[in-house]
């Protein structure tokens, strides 16, 4: 485990799910974190997702955004962790089905993927993480089996 996922896992007393899915959804862009607050990279991760996909919360907490921003649509769940400022999660492009205000709980439908802007090459969600305005991996959230090491034979 990582040092971010090892902080994570510490102050966040909750489950996490895949956003979409099941199966396992496809990563078709990872996380790139910018070297600067303006800098170019990718401030959350793209997974593979049609258009008219259910978005499930990834974890329990309240829906602190629903709406519009440069034309996509975008969701917003603020979770009831602890360390301020709280930890959000974000999911766009998509059409919110959960208004403001709702308490959601991990794996509730709360939107579905939209077909347009489209976000990807392909149809994609965009699932991003944030602690006040530092953008961190969502892939940390997801629990891990743990790594196994093999025997290995024959080697000279």
């Amino acid at each position: 485990m990582n040092t971010t996922a090892l902080l994570l896992a510490l102050a966040l007393p909750v489950a996490f799910v895949w956003p979409v899915g099941p199966p396992r959804p496809e990563v078709v862009r990872p996380w790139s974190p910018p070297a600067s607050p303006y800098g170019p990279g990718h401030r959350g991760v793209d997974l593979a997702a049609p258009p008219g996909t259910p978005v499930r919360a990834a974890a329990a907490g309240v829906v602190t955004f629903a709406g519009r921003v440069a034309g996509r649509g975008v969701l917003t769940i603020t979770l009831p962790t602890t360390g301020d400022p709280p930890l959000r999660t974000t999911y766009t492009p998509v059409e919110p089905v959960a208004e403001r205000g709702t308490e959601v709980a991990a794996g509730e439908v709360v939107a579905s993927v939209s077909a347009t802007p489209p976000h990807c090459k392909e149809s994609c969600l965009h699932w991003g993480l944030l602690r006040g305005d530092v953008y961190l991996n969502p892939l940390t959230l997801i629990a891990r089996p743990p790594s196994r090491l093999l025997p290995v034979f024959d080697v000279p």
